[in-house]
C-alpha cells in the first residue's frame, strides 16, 4: 500500500469519500422515500437530502474523478489504455451524474424509479472498476501444439 503524500492519492481518496457519502445517502434517501408515503410531516425530506447530499456529493466525486485522471495522465499513467473498463466507467458514471440531477423532483413527485436507477449504476460502476480484469484485460495466452508433436490416435 502506497502511504506517500502525494496530490495522486490525496485526489483518490477525495473522490473514494465522495462517492461513499453519495452512495450512502443514496440509499437513505431512497429509504426515507418509502416512509414518506403515509406521513405529511416529512413528505420532500428524501428530495431534500437528495438535492443537498447526493447530488453535491457525485458532484464532487465527477469533479475529484476528472482531477485524478488529469494527474494520473500527467504522473505517466492513462487508464484509457488499459482494457475497456475505464470507458464503461466513465459512461456509466455519466448517466449515474445525469440521473441524479433529475432525481429529487422525481423524489418530490413521489417517484423512485430515477433514484433507483442512480443506485444500480452506482453498483453497476463500483463492479466495474472491482473487476476491471474482466473487461479487456489481456487474453489468456493460447495453447501452442508444435508441428512435431505425434497427434495419431493408438489404441490400447
Amino acid at each position: 500500500m502506497n502511504l506517500k503524500l502525494e496530490a495522486v492519492n490525496l485526489v483518490r481518496w477525495l473522490h473514494f469519500v465522495t462517492l461513499a457519502v453519495g452512495g450512502g445517502a443514496a440509499v437513505v434517501a431512497l429509504l426515507l422515500s418509502g416512509f414518506e408515503e403515509g406521513r405529511e410531516e416529512i413528505r420532500g425530506l428524501a428530495a431534500t437530502i437528495w438535492a443537498k447530499v447526493v447530488a453535491w456529493s457525485f458532484r464532487l466525486a465527477l469533479v475529484a474523478g476528472i482531477g485524478l485522471l488529469v494527474l494520473m495522465i500527467q504522473g505517466g499513467q492513462n487508464p484509457l489504455k488499459h482494457g475497456h473498463y475505464f470507458h464503461i466507467k466513465l459512461l456509466l458514471v455519466l448517466v449515474l451524474v445525469g440521473l441524479s440531477e433529475m432525481t429529487p423532483k422525481a423524489l418530490a413527485a413521489g417517484k423512485r424509479g430515477s433514484a433507483l436507477l442512480v443506485l444500480m449504476f452506482f453498483l453497476a460502476s463500483s463492479f466495474i472498476v472491482y473487476n476491471k480484469g474482466l473487461f479487456g484485460g489481456s487474453p489468456a495466452p493460447a495453447t501452442v501444439i508444435p508441428a512435431t508433436a505425434d497427434t495419431t490416435f493408438t489404441a490400447r
